[in-house]
């Protein structure tokens, strides 16, 4: 399972990821796809984000049972502590 969310992102790269996930909510993206598949749209998120913002969270086989990646947004970070992803804000 995968989920992005976007904001304040390009209608294009919306449309490019609602080729291969299911928009529940405007920005919202969910669906299940090869890790291969969820790399290289994450890689479109990053090339085409411009001044948005987005989230990908992923299904993985850690503490969490997910893993998350992160592109804009300052106020938050997503933090590493050996192994377990927490968020800081600033």
């Amino acid at each position: 399972m995968v989920v992005f969310i976007l904001e304040s992102v390009p209608a294009s790269l919306r449309g490019d990821l609602s080729r291969w996930l299911f928009e529940v909510k405007a920005g919202v993206f969910v669906g299940r796809v090869s890790a291969l598949v969820r790399e290289e749209l994450w890689a479109r998120v990053t090339s085409k984000i411009g001044n948005g913002s987005a989230l990908m969270i992923y299904s993985t086989n850690s503490e969490q049972g997910f893993w998350a990646k992160s592109i804009g947004d300052p106020s938050r970070q997503l933090v590493d502590i050996e192994g377990v992803l927490l968020v800081k804000t600033y």
